[in-house]
C-alpha cells in the first residue's frame, strides 16, 4: 500500500508534463542568452538588468520574402533564435511565402502542433495520420488549417499568383524534418541500399536524389 502514492505521484507527474509542448517559466521573464556556452533545455537566462524591448521584437515576417528556389517557397522563423524573449514562454511564429506552383515539401515539427492563416493566395494543405490517413484541404486568404504535432504535412500555392501564410506554434522552437531532406541528405548518409529497399528503386537512383539534395560546400 506504502507504493500507491509514490505511484500515483509519479503517473501524476507524467500526466501534467506531457500536457504542455514547453516547460513553464518560474519567474517573468527569461530572456534566452544565445551567447551562452552553457546548454540546457531551451536556453539560459539573462541577466534581468541587461534585457530590454529589442529582446521582444522582430520585424522579419512584415514583408513578403518571395522565394528563387527550386521548391518555390520560403520559410522565416520567429522563434526564440530570432526573438530571445520567447524563451520560456512556449510559442513561436513564420512566414511561408510562395512562388506560383511553390510548394513547402513534407515535413514535421517534432515539437510542436502547427496553425496556419492564409495571407494572400489559395493554398492546398495536408497532413498524414499514423494510419497513412491523408487530411487535406484548399484554404484562400483569411482561412485558418491546423497541423497536428509530430505528423507529416505540407503546403502548395494552387493559385495563380505568389501566396503567404503565418504560421504559429505551441513551441519556442518547434524543430522541423522535412522528410527528402533527411532520408537523402542526411550526415553521415543513409546507406544507399536501405533506401532502395524501402523505397524500390534502384540504388542508382538512390545516389542521384542524395546529389540533388545534398547541400553544396
Amino acid at each position: 500500500m506504502r507504493a500507491f502514492p509514490a505511484l500515483f505521484l509519479a503517473s501524476l507527474a507524467l500526466v501534467l508534463g506531457a500536457s504542455r509542448a514547453d516547460p513553464d517559466l518560474l519567474q517573468d521573464v527569461c530572456v534566452a542568452d544565445l551567447s551562452s556556452g552553457i546548454k540546457l533545455n531551451g536556453f539560459p537566462c539573462k541577466h534581468p538588468s541587461t534585457i530590454g524591448a529589442n529582446d521582444f521584437f522582430f520585424a522579419g515576417l512584415a514583408n513578403p520574402n518571395f522565394p528563387n528556389n527550386t521548391l518555390g517557397s520560403l520559410v522565416t522563423a520567429a522563434n526564440v533564435e530570432k526573438i530571445p524573449g520567447l524563451n520560456t514562454l512556449g510559442v513561436s511564429m513564420s512566414r511561408i511565402d510562395y512562388a506560383v506552383g511553390g510548394v513547402n515539401p513534407p515535413h514535421t515539427h517534432p515539437r510542436a502542433s502547427e496553425i496556419a492563416f492564409v495571407l494572400e493566395g489559395e493554398l492546398e494543405v495536408g497532413f498524414f495520420t499514423t494510419s497513412n490517413v491523408l487530411i487535406s484541404k484548399r484554404i484562400k486568404k483569411g482561412e485558418i488549417f491546423v497541423f497536428p504535432k509530430g505528423l507529416l504535412h505540407f503546403q502548395k500555392n494552387i493559385g495563380k499568383t505568389r501566396a503567404s501564410a503565418i504560421t504559429a506554434f505551441d513551441s519556442q522552437f518547434s524543430g522541423t524534418q522535412s522528410i527528402a531532406t533527411t532520408l537523402f541528405a542526411a550526415s553521415p548518409t543513409i546507406p544507399n541500399d536501405v533506401l532502395s529497399k524501402a523505397f524500390q528503386i534502384h540504388p542508382r537512383e538512390v545516389e542521384r536524389i542524395k546529389v540533388k539534395l545534398t547541400p553544396k560546400k
